[in-house]
């Protein structure tokens, strides 16, 4: 069994798979080293192998990996950066600075689509890549997320306070809102809708129609009505990680 992770800032996404990729056997999302342990430790037996993407420090990551090693007796093989994979190449003027989570969903999309892609990712940032056919990563952009944009307004609006319970009630409807909450949630919801549109326009004048949109990310689900024939790839950057990392 593999152990894929996908290490953020914040938290950890993690799944566990077979060698011969039949399914998922269990997965989930951690907000610690040691959450993670404890998680795996409680659903899985018999590991033998770990690859991962991070985004942290090399510190960080390091010992990340060593306390995997000490508790399943696995080795641990990380993503790097690269200024081509798998008939992507990167686009950025310095390829280092890429984000792996990023560089390893787009060349995952490419991958499975084989033809010109825009890749959306929806999480607490928003990040879009732009691939064309024949592989070459045009770049991108990144904005703040939906969580983001939420906190600041949160944090430095002092008439700002509501909790998660209404926040999530108050997205139901985008009408004008007629609560703080409202007012604020529906908002972002609209900014991360103009952003989607947005990218749409900038695919369809590099490519017509002949493009393929994946959505990936937290808040995936939320704009998947915008583009009805959207992929939503929630493991996106695991299916590049595999790319990355193949083990034998």
């Amino acid at each position: 069994m593999i152990l894929e992770l996908d290490c953020g800032n914040s938290f950890i996404k993690w799944r566990v798979i077979s060698r011969d990729r039949a399914g998922v056997a269990c997965g989930g999302v951690v907000g610690s080293d040691l959450e993670l342990i404890e998680a795996v430790r409680r659903k899985v037996q018999g590991l033998d192998a770990c690859r991962l993407v991070s985004v942290r420090t090399d510190e960080e990551t390091t010992r990340l990996t060593a306390q995997l090693g000490e508790a399943f007796a696995i080795e641990c093989v990380w993503a790097r950066p690269a200024a081509e994979l798998a008939g992507v190449r990167n686009g950025y003027e310095e390829y280092q600075r890429l984000g792996l989570d990023r560089w390893l969903a787009l060349v995952g999309a490419f991958h499975q689509a084989r033809c010109a892609c825009l890749v959306l990712d929806l999480g607490t940032a928003v990040t879009s890549d732009f691939v064309a056919g024949d592989g070459q990563h045009l770049g991108g952009f990144i904005c703040p997320g939906v969580p983001l944009m939420r906190n600041q307004l949160r944090t430095h609006t002092r008439r700002i306070r509501y909790d998660d319970a209404t926040a999530e009630q108050a997205r139901h409807s985008l009408m004008p809102g007629r609560s703080t909450a409202e007012a604020v949630e529906r908002g972002c919801s609209l900014m991360l809708q103009g952003f989607v549109h947005t990218q749409l326009e900038l695919a369809r004048e590099y490519w017509g129609a002949s493009f393929q949109v994946f959505l990936t990310g937290g808040d995936a689900g939320t704009v998947a009505g915008l583009v009805p024939a959207a992929r939503v790839a929630p493991d996106l950057v695991f299916v590049g990680l595999a790319i990355a990392c193949p083990l034998s």
